[in-house]
């Protein structure tokens, strides 16, 4: 249960998937960048507490926040027929989002950071419109459509955390 990232020459280890291997032929320093997209990639939400001490692993981290939140968005909003039904879930992951980036930048979450996520919220409402909208013009794709614009949305709203946070730091 304990997530293993291996640095070798080897295409194999007993234990470790091949995913999780960052080759490094012998003789080269180590591919820093690599290592930290793997450790991210293993981690995932998990990554945040580790990146908040080791800052060569916060944009690593950040990016695979992002990428997952927006996913996660992108199937709940093609997923769900029902108009509206979507909007709080999708709101919810974009505010953990941010408030795993905060975590990633060793930002502590309190009553000054609740203004803050309301942008959060205000973001979410303005990208639910759009979709709204545009559905009306592409009424048999909207699916894809809808799951597009979450996916555009949550990206959005975790690459304006990140600059926020990156220039707070």
């Amino acid at each position: 249960g304990v997530p293993i990232v291996a640095v070798s020459e080897a295409e194999s280890l007993p234990y470790v998937l091949a995913t999780d291997i960052v080759q490094v032929p012998p003789g080269q320093g180590f591919p820093v960048a690599e290592i930290a997209r793997t450790v991210a990639r293993v981690l995932g939400e998990d990554g945040t507490a580790l990146a908040a001490r080791l800052p060569v692993l916060r944009p690593a981290v950040c990016s695979e926040l992002i990428r997952s939140f927006a996913k996660k968005n992108a199937l709940i909003s093609a997923a769900v027929f029902v108009p509206g039904v979507d909007m709080p879930v999708l709101t919810l992951n974009q505010v953990r989002l941010v408030a795993r980036i905060a975590l990633a930048y060793g930002q502590e979450l309190d009553s000054q950071r609740a203004v803050e996520l309301l942008g959060v919220v205000g973001a979410g409402f303005g990208f639910r419109a759009v979709a709204r909208e545009l559905l009306d013009v592409v009424p048999v794709a909207g699916w894809a459509l809808k799951g597009a614009i979450a996916y555009a949305g949550t990206k959005a709203v975790g690459e304006a955390a990140v600059r926020y946070f990156e220039a707070r730091s």
